[in-house]
């Protein structure tokens, strides 16, 4: 991780208020990457994530204590790491040569390909310390579905009159937060619990996207203000917070502690990062 450390100031919205706080704000780059992304965080504080190569190839990673770690899928052209639990069981998404889109779950050394039944294309985007998984997957009509898999199998995902969803991640109560098309061509939010679906849209945004849950329901994503300026946001206690670095914005996972992994892109360059609180 970058020895490179700011402090990130942090507008909480109440109502018509704004309070001003900070957390320590650490980029992540991959050493010699062009590109870096963080999508997922465990309790321990490891991130996962993608980096591109100089040849233009896309790696999954891991960064703990010890450094980077690159993750490959076996025998694939570009593997993409996006979530890990405490038992650091990584999942994500690799490509074949042959075209086909594969999710997976690396347990230590081992690989495992998850592919919805009847899906065209899987992506394995969050997991919970229980190992359930959720993601999204193609069928052959073209049509983008959620879906969570737990020990008793694939539980699909479609949010009431969506042309698309994506169950981005689940938490151990097995909330599943993740954005939905909606008929009106926008895009929202959501929570999937106990069956029941709830809108996530932050107050006032012309798009918003839930990306990230942790095991006390705090729920981090991003969204679009009517000025078309794109900003992070944390729901915390059903308060939303605004948060906003340099650049283009994108929040993706949460630890149990608060920690906030995601993305920034300034100046034409992706670079990961991690908030402490």
């Amino acid at each position: 991780m970058s020895n490179a450390r700011a402090r990130l100031a942090i507008g909480f919205v109440l109502g018509a208020a704004a309070v001003a706080s900070a957390q320590q704000f650490t980029p992540i780059t991959y050493p010699g990457a062009i590109l870096t992304a963080s999508y997922g965080i465990n309790a321990r504080g490891d991130v996962v994530g993608q980096y591109e190569s100089s040849d233009g190839r896309a790696h999954g990673y891991v960064l703990d204590r010890n450094g980077f770690q690159t993750i490959d899928y076996p025998e694939s052209i570009r593997t993409f790491a996006f979530g890990i639990n405490s038992r650091r069981e990584i999942v994500g998404r690799y490509d074949s040569s042959d075209g086909s889109t594969h999710g997976f779950v690396k347990r230590q050394h081992t690989y495992t390909t998850i592919d919805v039944p009847g899906a065209i294309r899987t992506t394995a985007l969050g997991v919970n310390n229980e190992g359930d998984v959720a993601g999204q997957y193609t069928t052959a009509d073209g049509k983008i579905h959620g879906f969570v898999q737990t020990v008793a199998g694939f539980t699909l995902l479609d949010a009431p009159g969506a042309g698309r969803t994506i169950a981005m991640a689940v938490n151990p109560a097995l909330e599943v937060v993740g954005h939905f098309l909606a008929g009106d061509g926008k895009t929202h939010g959501f929570l999937w619990s106990g069956g029941e679906y709830t809108v996530v849209d932050v107050p006032g945004a012309t798009l918003t996207q839930a990306n990230g849950i942790n095991a006390r329901g705090d729920v981090v994503g991003f969204h679009r203000g009517a000025d078309g300026v794109v900003h992070g946001f944390l729901l915390s206690d059903g308060a939303f917070t605004t948060i906003d670095v340099p650049g283009l914005i994108q929040l993706r996972g949460i630890s149990a502690s608060g920690a906030i992994v995601g993305s920034y892109s300034d100046a034409g360059v992706t670079t990961g990062f991690v908030l402490q609180p």
